[in-house]
């Protein structure tokens, strides 16, 4: 049997954070390895890249890959052959079922055991607000209640349907599901609505956590580019009406990463193209609440026509709380109550409770919420201006990422030396399904001043080793302020 081929992205990926240890590199790589191996990661007969391009994608030399390689064919855990490659022995593990696992890196870097790496790579509010502490510690369970909702309790859809319709979108509480996030949300309409095989069109880049939910269903993607206001709607009216996808899903307030809105003149022709060809249509809502200035944020797509609306509470109040909901038509919600109750019988009761009490005097909250990020995205721009001056980063109006786009080289490869230089970053490649944004990475903000001034300095650091090698012609382009960051 011939060797299954692992694609380079995939595999960089899994290794994660493989050399924020301490020892010799290729002993880390080897170690890496070596777990992902005996915890059935990577299968018996996969065949593993050759070492000169593990070596570029890991920004390390060659010799490092080959010695590490070397170390686990001399434990039987690879096998090397002349023309023929390197894959994982047939005897390493038993074969058993297929396995069905993350290999996503903004994942993967949660999974991590605690170390002194930065974690820049998941975007989250890093403590709760004290109104959600509060809530706990006043909060009355009730009697008489299984506790088992499958759609949600009932007073917290009524409150995320009130929330609707002040926006301007009727709303019964019939057509909200309540859900453990929005993740779980965004996976209970892809295990409903697409089947292996289907098409389903999506913005490249876009929500990695996303393409990881259509790649497990087996879709095919369509990606539609995003540009500074959003997806290009000709290309993905296009895209709908040549292939007609079981699905759309598109962030259109706040992109998660690049943080563009899309016009609502342009939401509008998307949703009534959607609606006309029958393509189901998601917009994720998780952001829309992170609007900078104290203003009404842009309006939902649902304003326009049929549309599902996937929402939480994760990033306007903390990421601990997973309480999400999907609006839609009430027979959608009900199916997909339906299908929910096959995996949890309902998300948390207290924590609905919980989401109830603070929905119910939310503007505060999001308020406070908002002056935080501008600060954080000022501040984080202000430091990549003044020791990373070549790095391009616009700003953004909300949310809680910039796009970063470097001047040369690979974010994929940066993005491991960065990791030894104690910072996590999210290479822009892990979440292009066009195959581009290669250049670019996705930064939060969230941090403590100090803590992303010390961000960008390690990145500066690293930046400084990165360029020295990946720089086309000229020596790296790092600001005179860095050089004292560089050399501490």
């Amino acid at each position: 049997m011939r060797p299954i081929p692992l694609p380079l992205d995939e595999l960089v990926a899994r290794l994660g954070r493989w050399s924020a240890g301490r020892g010799p590199l290729y002993l880390l790589l080897a170690a890496r390895f070596r777990q992902l191996i005996d915890e059935g990661l990577l299968a018996p007969g996969v065949l593993l890249p050759p070492d000169r391009r593990l070596a570029a994608a890991l920004a390390v030399g060659r010799t490092t890959v080959v010695a590490a390689y070397d170390t686990l064919r001399q434990e039987g855990r690879l096998v090397r052959r002349q023309g023929s490659g390197t894959r994982v022995a047939p005897a390493a593990l038993p074969p058993g079922p297929r396995v069905r696992e993350t290999s996503n890196p903004l994942f993967l870097h949660l999974l991590e055991t605690p170390d002194d790496v930065i974690l820049m790579s998941c975007a989250a509010p890093l403590d709760p607000p004290p109104e959600l502490t509060e809530a706990y510690r006043t909060m009355t369970l009730p009697s008489g209640d299984l506790g088992y909702h499958p759609a949600g309790l009932p007073a917290l859809r009524e409150a995320i349907a009130q929330r609707y319709a002040a926006r301007g979108v009727p709303t019964a509480p019939e057509q909200v599901l309540v859900t453990t996030g929005a993740q779980q949300g965004l996976s209970l309409v892809t295990r409903l609505l697409v089947a292996p095989g289907d098409g389903v069109l999506v913005e490249a880049p876009t929500y990695p956590g996303a393409l990881d939910l259509f790649r497990e269903a087996a879709a095919v993607a369509h990606p539609v580019a995003v540009g500074p206001d959003g997806v290009d709607v000709a290309e993905a009216v296009k895209v709908m009406e040549d292939h007609r996808p079981a699905l759309a899903y598109v962030v259109p307030r706040f992109h998660n990463p690049t943080g563009s809105v899309l016009p609502p003149l342009a939401g509008r022709r998307l949703v009534e193209a959607a609606n006309r060809l029958g393509v189901p249509l998601v917009d994720d809502e998780v952001l829309a609440d992170l609007a900078f200035e104290p203003r009404m944020p842009p309006p939902s797509l649902s304003c326009y026509g049929e549309v599902i609306g996937v929402g939480s509470l994760s990033k306007a109040v903390w990421g601990g709380l997973r309480i999400g909901w999907v609006r839609g038509t009430a027979p959608l919600i009900a199916r997909l109550a339906r299908l929910k109750a096959i995996h949890d019988l309902g998300s948390d009761v207290a924590a609905q409770h919980v989401a109830t009490r603070l929905l119910d005097g939310f503007a505060p909250i999001v308020a406070a919420r908002a002056r935080m990020l501008r600060a954080g995205h000022d501040h984080l721009r202000a430091e990549l201006a003044r020791l990373l001056p070549s790095w391009s980063c616009p700003p953004a109006e909300g949310g809680q990422t910039i796009w970063v786009s470097l001047p040369y080289g690979d974010g994929v490869a940066f993005a491991q030396v960065a990791l030894r230089h104690g910072v996590a970053v999210l290479p822009g490649a892990t979440m292009d399904a066009l195959g581009g944004s290669t250049r670019c990475l996705r930064l939060h903000f969230l941090l403590p001043p100090d803590l992303l001034s010390e961000a960008v300095g390690r990145l500066a650091r690293a930046w400084a080793e990165y360029a020295a090698q990946a720089a086309p012609t000229t020596s790296p382009t790092v600001s005179p302020a860095a050089l004292n960051a560089i050399a501490v």
